[in-house]
């Protein structure tokens, strides 16, 4: 809890944006080899040198947790009433099953910070939710391991000694068991909807199945009691708190402005936002449509850029999933006026060094080209406003259909002033996977980008960040401020309350009130420090939010770079958009040799980034992790859940 009070002021003082932007130096050499891939294993994913050495620690960690209690309790052994004439093997039995809850619970300890959105901790590494997203999964792997040896152990244990019966026990005064029984068969029901099968192909069972992590968790906190509890304290307590304020965000319907449609199933959606909202390219969007579920929040990579578009804040998709697919016929319909959305975010990486290596290969398959649109405008804008050398892009894209290339017409935004391509150095190689040869021209109305604009409403609201302008400043204020509170009502409720009940009484005090009154203060405290400084910060932003300039209706476009590749008719009468089609090449019926493009790449430092498909971006790290490749460095960002 220190360290997250201070990682805020720290994040503070240090004006990442304006760092990374004027920075000229690359990265360190040391840290470049400890990020190479050093290993692609299948379950595990892409792992580098640091992950490696962290995931080795992490395991340590846990077999030291146990082993440590194991020892301690051979050296000083608690028989307990009735295991006077077990067996001396029955009652080791029961240790190591015991110690493995132990091990197990510092698994739990560390669970939830992965997947802190609003975290001063993970950027303190270079990380976020989005890039620490594996880890999450690896240390619930653990959880569910150490969880399941720990349960099984005491089930044979308990059906050895007669003593099957303790499995229903619920105990007023210790550890309640069929509340550690209860959480088990939620972590179970979480943990197989969990793999990339089910998330990819049934997201939505994936999705409703996770958030039974709430009540896993109680029936777990309910199961080891408040002492243990205090274990779980850091990470439970910042997760609850960082939810809150999401919640809270997320109550504001966000100003939908604009939608383009585009051949193929992809969307571009455009939403209103603060000129006090800032963001790193290739941040994360979360989006609700209640129209569609009320209950889903499905992430998107954000295709705008801060710099070149102040008010807007756009991102891309393309149909996969049945919500997905829902939400495209929604935005197609040329009825729709408008739409209610809620959102979250955005959240975006910690760091964008990438930018400043000598050469920029972005490899892409299908709709993961979405995370470069923001990463190529960053470049465009930092190339006309002089802020240094940028790098040569090199964009190599792989699509199923000729249709899928009206996608590169999302590379410049669609209302800005023009965009001066000829001080970057641009090559966009397109491979078009199913089709041997180009369409036949037409007449390209079957390829346009329609955009629909929609009409504003009172009750909708440009996009604002969740704590104001000094959101560091005031996450530190909320984080200290409720501890404090609940530190404070926690020692009055347990002095004037709990401890006179345990004095007075033959009996402890229920074990499972006690855990209660907990959880409990916790959430008031949360709940109401949080609460004082959203608002006082809401209002203060509600007269810049009065301030934005109201959308107004602009001629749709009647061609792009997408649909002149296409085979599309048409002049291009914009000079970007001549100068993008300049740019690419488009290859059809077969696939880009990767192997090939990569290592023949010049120049001595050459960042690789690869998005799509699993197997593609394996592909990539094998590649880059290979002794022939010295000047590649393979620069991790997730893109995919």
């Amino acid at each position: 809890m220190l360290i997250a009070v201070l990682g805020c002021f720290y994040l503070h003082l240090k004006d990442k944006r304006e760092s990374s932007l004027e920075s000229n130096s690359s990265p360190q050499t040391h840290l470049a080899m400890l990020r190479r891939p050093l290993l692609v294993i299948g379950p595990l994913g892409v792992v580098t040198a640091m992950e490696l050495v962290f995931l080795v620690m992490g395991i340590a960690l846990v077999c030291w947790h146990f082993g440590h209690y194991y020892y301690v309790s051979v050296k000083h052994p608690f028989m307990g009433h009735g295991r006077e004439h077990q067996k001396k093997w029955q009652i080791t039995l029961r240790t190591v099953s015991l110690r493995l809850g132990y091990a197990s619970n510092i698994s739990w300890a560390f669970v939830f910070f992965p997947v802190i959105r609003l975290s001063s901790l993970l950027p303190l590494v270079g990380l976020t939710s989005e890039s620490s997203i594996k880890y999450h999964i690896w240390i619930g792997q653990v959880v569910m391991i150490t969880s399941a040896l720990h349960s099984a152990g005491f089930f044979i244990y308990w059906a050895i000694v007669s003593q099957l019966y303790l499995a229903l026990e619920w105990s007023k005064t210790h550890v309640s068991n069929i509340a550690g029984e209860i959480s088990w068969v939620f972590l179970i029901a979480m943990w197989i909807t969990s793999f990339a099968y089910t998330r990819r192909k049934s997201f939505e069972v994936f999705f409703y199945t996770h958030q039974l992590y709430a009540l896993a968790t109680f029936f777990y906190i309910v199961h080891i009691g408040a002492a243990w509890t205090m274990q779980l304290l850091p990470g439970v307590y910042l997760f609850t708190l960082d939810r809150y304020l999401r919640f809270l965000q997320s109550r504001s319907r966000a100003r939908l402005t604009s939608v383009r449609v585009l051949p193929g199933g992809t969307v571009e959606m455009t939403f209103a936002k603060s000129r006090g909202l800032h963001y790193n390219v290739a941040s994360n969007l979360f989006v609700s449509v209640p129209k569609i579920s009320s209950l889903q929040w499905h992430p998107f990579t954000v295709s705008s850029n801060d710099n070149m578009e102040p008010d807007r804040l756009s991102i891309v998709f393309k149909t996969g999933g049945s919500w997905t697919t829902k939400l495209y016929k929604e935005l197609s319909s040329s009825s729709l006026d408008r739409l209610e959305v809620s959102v979250e975010g955005p959240y975006g990486p910690a760091s964008t060094s990438f930018i400043k290596h000598e050469t920029l290969v972005l490899i892409s398959g299908g709709s993961g080209m979405t995370p470069y649109i923001s990463i190529i405008r960053e470049i465009i804008h930092q190339s006309n406003t002089q802020k240094g050398k940028v790098p040569k892009v090199v964009l190599i894209c792989a699509f199923k259909h000729a249709a899928d290339l009206t996608m590169l017409d999302l590379l410049l935004p669609a209302e800005s002033s023009p965009a001066d391509l000829s001080n970057i150095q641009l090559e966009i190689q397109a491979y078009v996977t199913r089709e041997d040869q180009a369409p036949p021209a037409s007449n390209g109305q079957d390829l346009l980008v329609h955009t629909n604009w929609f009409k504003p409403s009172p009750l909708d609201s440009p996009i604002t960040p969740v704590l104001g302008h000094n959101s560091w400043l005031c996450l530190c204020l909320i984080i200290a401020s409720s501890f404090v509170l609940f530190l404070i009502l926690l020692a009055i409720v347990t002095q004037y309350y709990i401890y006179p009940i345990d004095k007075n009484t033959n009996s402890l005090y229920d074990f499972t009130s006690w855990v209660v009154w907990d959880m409990f203060l916790m959430c008031i405290s949360i709940i109401f420090i949080s609460s004082i400084v959203f608002f006082i910060q809401k209002k203060k932003m509600a007269a810049l939010e009065e301030k934005q300039i109201k959308n107004v209706e602009v001629p749709m476009p009647m061609t792009s770079p997408g649909s002149w590749l296409c085979g599309g008719g048409g002049e291009l009468e914009s000079h970007p958009y001549q100068s993008l089609v300049q740019a690419t090449q488009v290859h059809y019926g077969g696939r880009p040799n990767l192997q090939k493009i990569l290592l023949e790449s010049k120049g001595h430092d050459v960042g690789v980034m690869a998005s799509g498909p699993r197997g593609l971006r394996h592909d990539v790290a094998r590649i880059c992790s290979g002794c022939g490749a010295t000047n590649l460095h393979f620069e991790y960002l997730s893109f995919n859940w």
